[in-house]
């Protein structure tokens, strides 16, 4: 067997694309054409995928009318005053990905995953894969986003999941991870604690060989 060439990082490609994304808080209204949407989304959904069970869906909030549904349901009126993020307010798309757990347990209760025991129900799952395959999926969205020029921020739903999962219809078993805004970057108005905190060195967060 030949030993395959080593390949290096392109830095006008995926490097540059990863050292690129952050989290924007700050968007202009400027509508996204619903085709680069459908794009960006394609390519989340390639995201891995635990038995191929492609359970990760997506709900897409496109134009301020269905934006509005969306900050209606969890950032009341009288609160936006003094919401510290308002350019939030302004991103065009808002999409919630989100993990189908009975998905994955029919997926698992199939004859070449019973033996894993998964298939008898979500508690049997030690790590539930609906919410790693969806992160993943959502990762992939983010760089998706800052490839196609565009910024974007995920954010949590906390409290308002219930409220939100009602307003928009999304079933029992389907829980969304958060909530990500996508739109063209406004200038940012004030940076966040969090991303003033910097990053950790290498050498802090690798373990090569054990602990």
């Amino acid at each position: 067997m030949t030993t395959p060439s080593p390949r290096t990082l392109d830095d006008a490609g995926f490097v540059a694309t990863v050292r690129a994304r952050r989290m924007v808080r700050n968007f202009l209204a400027d509508p996204i054409d619903p085709a680069l949407v459908d794009e960006l989304l394609d390519l989340a959904r390639r995201a891995p995928s635990a038995g191929n069970t492609a359970g990760t869906h997506f709900v897409v909030l496109e134009g301020a009318a269905q934006t509005r549904r969306y900050w209606d349901t969890t950032l009341a009126p009288e609160r936006r005053a003094e919401f510290p993020w308002p350019g939030l307010l302004a991103a065009p798309v808002l999409v919630l990905p989100c993990g189908d757990a009975d998905a994955y347990v029919a997926r698992y209760g199939e004859s070449d995953k019973a033996r894993t025991g998964l298939g008898v129900g979500a508690d049997a799952w030690g790590i539930p894969y609906w919410h790693v395959d969806t992160a993943m999926a959502t990762m992939t969205l983010l760089h998706a986003a800052v490839a196609a020029g565009l910024g974007g921020l995920f954010f949590g739903i906390f409290d308002h999941e219930a409220a939100i999962c009602a307003e928009l219809g999304i079933p029992k078993s389907v829980r969304p991870i958060g909530t990500v805004a996508l739109g063209y970057p406004a200038p940012e108005q004030r940076s966040s604690l969090s991303a003033r905190r910097g990053r950790p060195a290498h050498q802090a967060i690798v373990h090569r060989g054990s602990w």
